[in-house]
């Protein structure tokens, strides 16, 4: 016995657009499996109507779901019916735009934007199985033909674009790390008044020195801190501390703020005006932290002694440059960091001398 006869129903509202007629439904998370399906990633990418299904991304978005049960939101899924459907307006007899709407249960539901979503509901119900009781909106086309359905998926990816890391920080609330990078950047007279809060880099015309994103990450190397593991009071302090405590030994930095030069003037002529020499600094200081927790302060004094200008390319070419541009690669970083610990005099891991090792091969 098949399919044939009974249908999904669901609240909806019926619009148009582009000469199509479109609905969007209120759908249960619980049925978001059964209901939806992606093209299995065998069939060639000229016969499917989206892009395979990168499974890495799924458990990041189920954790998410997880854990927050009272304060996730998901964006309505759009999805293509192969199917007749009807639509009983909610008036018999009258126009109207709201209504039932009725999908054949035999009817083949093509996700034309969102499988990642639908994976990451699948998992996150079977963790928080009173998740199914939501709902998510979903957008439903009448599918025409797999060329309309693959420029469906095309014009609804063309013009998306990621926000920028420095503006995910500044808005993402339940992250430490991107609290603490909020909180340097209000508080520390380091970073107050010269950091970009949106932009993940700095215009030549731009007064700003650092970016939020960049703070983020020279915390997370000198708290020694994974993606949203917490940060304690006791840390928050520290960092703010150490970082004012850095910018007493880099002048530039002052004369930045007191707009005796331009920070892009700084930018072109000096590593540590850049993301790279201030995560470099973050990873040489949680070394330094380790290993003198109360006399830090003194010894970071030897900052002052570094050539940080881009002009002594005996020294940072192959370090925090590539042919002579900037390199924000995890291995000139470290080889950046391996300089700044070693003014500092701080011994170097196995691993960091290896390192050392290979780029002294290469010149």
């Amino acid at each position: 016995m098949d399919d044939q006869g009974y249908f999904h129903t669901f609240p909806a509202v019926q619009g148009r657009q582009a000469g199509h007629t479109f609905y969007i439904a209120m759908c249960p998370l619980r049925m978001i499996p059964r209901l939806f399906v992606f093209d299995e990633e065998e069939v060639p990418p000229e016969l499917r109507a989206q892009r395979t299904l990168n499974r890495a991304r799924v458990p990041e978005i189920s954790r998410y779901l997880v854990a927050n049960p009272t304060g996730y939101i998901l964006s309505a899924l759009t999805a293509s019916v192969d199917a007749k459907v009807q639509f009983l307006p909610s008036e018999l007899g009258k126009q109207t735009s709201l209504g039932l709407l009725q999908i054949p249960m035999d009817a083949r539901i093509l996700i034309n934007d969102g499988q990642h979503r639908r994976a990451a509901i699948e998992e996150a119900i079977k963790d928080r199985p009173e998740l199914g009781q939501d709902n998510i909106p979903v957008l439903f086309f009448v599918d025409e033909s797999l060329a309309r359905s693959q420029q469906m998926f095309a014009d609804l990816n063309k013009y998306a674009v990621r926000p920028s890391y420095s503006l995910s920080t500044l808005y993402d609330h339940r992250d430490p790390g991107s609290d603490l990078a909020r909180y340097l950047a209000s508080e520390c007279s380091t970073f107050k008044g010269l950091t970009e809060m949106e932009k993940s880099t700095i215009s030549n015309r731009s007064t700003k020195l650092f970016t939020l994103s960049s703070i983020k990450h020279a915390n997370r190397a000198l708290l020694r801190k994974q993606a949203r593991e917490g940060v304690t009071p006791e840390e928050r302090l520290l960092a703010k501390e150490f970082w004012e405590a850095v910018a007493e030994q880099i002048p530039d930095w002052g004369r930045a703020r007191a707009r005796k030069v331009s920070s892009a003037e700084l930018r072109q002529e000096f590593i540590h005006a850049h993301g790279v020499g201030m995560q470099a600094i973050g990873i040489a200081g949680a070394a330094l932290l380790s290993k003198n927790p109360k006399s830090w302060r003194l010894t970071l004094k030897q900052l002052r002694k570094i050539d940080w200008s881009r002009a002594s390319t005996n020294i940072w070419e192959g370090r925090a440059m590539t042919h002579g541009r900037i390199s924000k690669a995890t291995v000139n970083l470290q080889l950046t960091a391996n300089l700044i610990k070693q003014k500092l005099g701080l011994e170097l891991t196995e691993e960091e001398l290896l390192l050392e090792r290979s780029l002294a091969s290469q010149q």
